[in-house]
């Protein structure tokens, strides 16, 4: 059976994914290290890992798979993800692909390794999260969600 998995950690569309998978009946696991509320609603499970680096991507990734659908910013756990037969998406409703990930990675790390070296002294900070990506998250969500119940 299809069930959401949240990369709850500063996860801007918590909300937006438990409306989606409660209208289509599924079990959502909302993933993080601490610090959040936990939904009233019986189909959601709120799981608090142990603190410490990429605790609660290792219990996601341990337990997706085919026909599972998962929302995260975290490169490498959607490779993960992807690697165990489940439907991986951001939260600005961009989709993981096994015919993209590689690229991400790559990009993900070199990336890494120009903040490191900051040759311009460049500070990080990405765009601000949009009601279009909210809304672009809504669509890829349903159609992820349905393509993972359909078995495609």
């Amino acid at each position: 059976m299809t069930a959401l998995y949240i990369d709850a950690d500063a996860c801007p569309v918590k909300q937006e994914a438990e409306r989606v998978a409660t209208r289509h009946g599924l079990r959502m696991f909302v993933v993080s290290n601490g610090g959040l509320r936990p939904s009233q609603n019986p189909l959601v499970e709120t799981v608090i890992v142990a603190e410490g680096a990429d605790v609660a991507d290792m219990w996601i990734a341990e337990r997706c798979g085919p026909g599972d659908v998962v929302v995260t910013g975290d490169i490498p756990l959607a490779a993960k993800c992807i690697e165990a037969g489940a439907r991986v998406l951001r939260h600005n409703g961009e989709r993981f692909t096994e015919g993209n990930i590689g690229q991400q990675l790559a990009m993900r790390d070199l990336m890494a390794d120009l903040r490191a070296a900051n040759p311009l002294g460049m500070q990080g900070g990405g765009k601000g999260f949009t009601k279009a990506d909210r809304s672009r998250f809504l669509d890829a969500l349903e159609r992820e969600l349905r393509a993972a119940k359909a078995g495609r």
